[in-house]
């Protein structure tokens, strides 16, 4: 289970037109990837995720296109459950508490980006 609409509002809102195709390509490839993943633990996860980094038992940060943009998932593994807690720019990652983010409605609703 994984909010789509979440990785669509993103691109739309905060990702510069010329790079929207490209980003929302590369979030449809993870979102297809994950969505059938039926991973058990952290372990299963970095086999088919090789870059993705395991913050915590249940935090995992993923690479979107290359390392240009990162993606902030927790995951129930007993119940198949994926939650996108956040998602930006590589450089944005870098002022964020990995560890303690949360899911901010705000940040993913707005006007389109006028880039």
């Amino acid at each position: 289970m994984i909010a789509r609409g979440t990785l669509r509002l993103f691109v739309e809102n905060s990702v510069e037109k010329g790079l929207q195709a490209a980003v929302k390509g590369q979030l449809d490839a993870w979102y297809a990837e994950t969505a059938k993943a039926t991973w058990k633990n952290s372990a299963e996860l970095k086999k088919q995720f090789a870059s993705a980094g395991i913050v915590s038992s249940e935090r995992v940060v993923f690479n979107i296109t290359g390392n240009d943009y990162r993606l902030v998932a927790a995951i129930n593994y007993q119940f198949q459950i994926v939650l996108i807690l956040w998602i930006g720019t590589h450089k944005e990652y870098d002022r964020i508490s990995v560890e303690k983010v949360r899911y901010d409605k705000e940040r993913y609703k707005g006007s389109p980006n006028p880039k």
